[in-house]
């Protein structure tokens, strides 16, 4: 592993990482011409109703939820770019299937068993990542990852939008087959670490070793509930996942309205969210810390409420040019929030445990796709989705102003990882 210690080297130096990266932003692409694919396909091909097209992200969350913990030891205990590369080869097969599924009862399955794969690969992504680079690098490589997410949402969508605009729906999913492929090939193109990285590393492995599963599952979440900081940005997240879920999977609901014959309108949207995101990402990474994170995390919130309750106000025949102005500032208030939240999880967690901490994260916001996505699905079929865009958006915008009055509170100064380690260990 080509990791430098000396301070200011940039991380695009660091030659392993950014092959571990590349595969990621490959994988990423491929997931936006994918996700936007299956919308419109269940959507505006199928017309699948509200509460059809809430089962998606239950059947996503799923295996978060009784995996997300496991997943997080999993990447910790075992061989982390191993991992990756199982899960992309078989993602990639499982892509293909559901290609060829026929109906809801056939999609709903095969995307249960790829999200299975994704809450493996997730925590040992994040976890590699934190290995891979130096603590001063953090926030730089939290900022590329970023890059990666909305990046992607900005090619996936306008290229899947002109690719539905002549083709089927299909054709988006082949693809993100075929980058999952690719994501492989980049990941087995990663070498073994030099000899004296190696060493530590086994080192730190046969110490793991020694810890029985259920103890490390018990350490992970021991350390997060006596962090005060960490615990309070997981609530905070959750709450927020809480409100964005009801509507999360509703946009095409809501775009069918306003925009019944133009499919291809929400790619757009969602690419225009893209840039919004990828700008701000950009200007977070030269501000590096010095705003703090309640500041962060609640203009977040209160920028996707606002843009929430702005889509819901459309009417049909809108001009595109207030749904790229709505979804640029979307993007911009969830870039802000996302790289913030990942930023202080690893920030704030020891190199060992983020793993348990990234899977425990991605059970708990899972959760909240169990209910929320019903409930939206109910709501929005028995009182519409512009009504609902409304009220949730005003509901997120509220939370967002209680993080920036509450900040220093919820967000008080951090014991040092060290320290909150010494804690758990004393305790067990």
């Amino acid at each position: 592993m080509e990791l430098s210690t000396r301070q200011g080297t940039s991380l695009l130096h660091n030659k392993t990482y950014m092959r571990v990266y590349s595969a990621f932003a490959t994988a990423s692409f491929g997931d936006w011409f994918d996700t936007l694919a299956i919308q419109v396909l269940v959507g505006y091909r199928w017309q699948a109703g509200p509460l059809m097209l809430s089962l998606i992200p239950v059947a996503l969350a799923l295996p978060s939820i009784l995996l997300g913990s496991v997943a997080g030891v999993a990447a910790d205990r075992l061989n982390k770019l191993k991992l990756m590369r199982v899960c992309d080869l078989l993602t990639a097969l499982l892509t293909v299937l559901v290609l060829f599924a026929p109906s809801m009862a056939w999609l709903l399955p095969l995307l249960a068993v790829r999200s299975a794969l994704s809450t493996l690969n997730m925590p040992a992504q994040q976890s590699l990542t934190r290995s891979l680079v130096r603590e001063d690098q953090l926030l730089q490589a939290s900022s590329l990852n970023g890059l990666v997410n909305q990046g992607s949402k900005i090619a996936g969508p306008l290229l899947g939008g002109l690719a539905l605009a002549f083709l089927t729906p299909q054709w988006c999913i082949l693809l993100n087959a075929l980058l999952r492929g690719c994501s492989y090939l980049l990941l087995l193109s990663v070498k073994n670490i030099p000899a004296e990285e190696e060493d530590s590393k086994q080192r730190e492995a046969r110490q793991e070793e020694a810890i029985p599963l259920h103890l490390m599952w018990r350490e992970g979440w021991s350390f997060m509930l006596r962090s005060r900081l960490l615990l309070n940005t997981m609530l905070f997240g959750l709450a927020g996942a809480l409100v964005i879920q009801v509507v999360d999977f509703q946009f095409t609901s809501l775009f069918r309205v306003f925009a019944p014959e133009r499919e291809s309108l929400l790619g757009w949207m969602v690419a225009a969210s893209g840039i919004g995101a990828v700008m701000i990402i950009l200007v977070l990474n030269k501000l590096q810390s010095a705003i703090g994170y309640g500041w962060r995390l609640g203009c977040g919130y209160v920028l996707i409420g606002g843009s929430v309750a702005a889509l819901g106000l459309l009417q049909p025949g809108a001009s595109i040019l207030w749904v790229l102005l709505i979804g640029f500032v979307l993007g911009i208030g969830n870039g802000v929030f996302m790289i913030t939240f990942n930023y202080c999880l690893q920030k704030e967690t020891p190199p060992h445990m983020t793993g348990r901490i990234f899977g425990i994260q991605n059970t708990i916001l899972s959760t909240v796709l169990i209910v929320a996505p019903l409930l939206g699905g109910m709501l929005v079929q028995y009182a519409g989705p512009g009504r609902i865009f409304v009220n949730i958006g005003l509901l997120l915008l509220l939370l967002g102003l209680t993080g920036v009055l509450f900040g220093r509170q919820l967000w008080p100064v951090a014991r040092s990882a060290v320290e909150g380690v010494q804690s758990v260990v004393k305790a067990n």
